[in-house]
């Protein structure tokens, strides 16, 4: 390969591995474009797979090590006014209105997860939320997808944690 070709070539894949950012809680956080697409692949097709089977869609998004919860990573359901319908990791959320829930910044991230599919019918949400099995909240950047669950208007979600 020419070297020209190389220099220029360098920052192009720079830019190809890494979804543009901003700033969150005074950080920089980024979110590789591979991880980008797994997690939005995963909600596309769980969105698909709750519009076809409803509720018992649920029992399988919350086994561990298959392909729907891995690692940090697993699916979340609300309705569009705030009700907590699934989460994978924290079950405990369940059935609770958190529309008005904000983040360690103050960020009201429920809000905005509803936002983005009223007014994209998808899209990425950035926030800081604790990893399973841990307190102190992180960057996680989650993408959100419109979905309904047994005839009601709804949100599937996954994120990803970044440094």
């Amino acid at each position: 390969m020419p070297k020209r070709l190389l220099l220029v070539s360098l920052p192009i894949l720079v830019l190809i591995l890494v979804l543009p950012t901003r700033r969150v809680d005074g950080r920089d956080a980024r979110v590789p474009v591979h991880q980008a697409a797994e997690i939005e692949t995963l909600v596309n097709e769980a969105a698909d797979l709750i519009e076809s089977e409803g509720r018992a869609a649920f029992a399988a998004f919350r086994r561990k090590g298959i392909r729907w919860r891995y690692g940090d990573v697993y699916l979340f359901v609300g309705d569009l006014q705030g009700i907590v319908l699934f989460n994978a990791a924290q079950p405990n959320r369940e059935g609770r209105d958190l529309l008005e829930e904000h983040d360690a910044a103050g960020k009201p991230f429920h809000k905005e997860f509803v936002s983005v599919v009223r007014e994209s019918g998808s899209g990425w949400v950035d926030y800081m939320f604790p990893r399973p099995r841990r307190s102190t909240p992180e960057v996680k950047w989650s993408y959100v997808c419109a979905t309904t669950v047994e005839g009601v208007p709804a949100l599937v979600g996954a994120g990803v944690y970044v440094e």
